[in-house]
């Protein structure tokens, strides 16, 4: 019986394991998306020819925990969302090199990438400090800047807001 109730308890802690892990690929910026690991997420987009959005964030950043909850929330970024292999990558998972880094190591960061997987460092926010290229603090910035990446990079599926 023992037996029994040690299988059995670490059948369920393993299976409670697996959901937190799926309730948590969001990270703070929705689980309503279709996330992705980076790795994953460039082999999605090769396959599927859709261009790939790259959030870079970190756990203990404050500026990327105050676009968490207006990122989650947006319907307009969940629309747009459709057009891109969505990726968001947290602390140590950050991609390594200064293709990453077009204009610094600053945080949150969103990248477009092509189906290829190159950075395209001619989209990024137009709507903020021209310092800091790749920074969003707002929805709307982050709207606006995946338009122009579907666009410019035939992601886009006649997605309307």
């Amino acid at each position: 019986m023992e037996l029994y109730l040690t299988f059995l308890v670490g059948t369920l802690l393993c299976l409670l394991g697996d959901v937190l892990a799926e309730e948590t690929k969001g990270r703070g910026f929705g689980e309503q998306y279709d996330w992705l690991n980076f790795e994953d997420g460039k082999e999605m987009a090769k396959n599927t020819n859709k261009p790939l959005m790259l959030v870079i964030h970190k756990s203990w950043c404050g500026a990327c925990k105050a676009l968490k909850p207006k990122f989650a929330a947006s319907e307009d970024i969940l629309k747009l969302s459709s057009n891109f292999v969505m990726v968001n990558v947290e602390d140590d998972e950050e991609p390594e090199g200064s293709e990453f880094q077009p204009d610094g190591g600053y945080i949150p960061r969103i990248l477009f990438l092509n189906s290829d997987g190159a950075v395209q460092p001619d989209l990024y926010n137009t709507k903020g400090n021209p310092k800091y290229k790749y920074f969003y603090s707002n929805a709307d910035m982050v709207t606006s800047a995946m338009q122009l990446a579907a666009n410019a990079l035939g992601g886009s599926r006649n997605v309307e807001l």
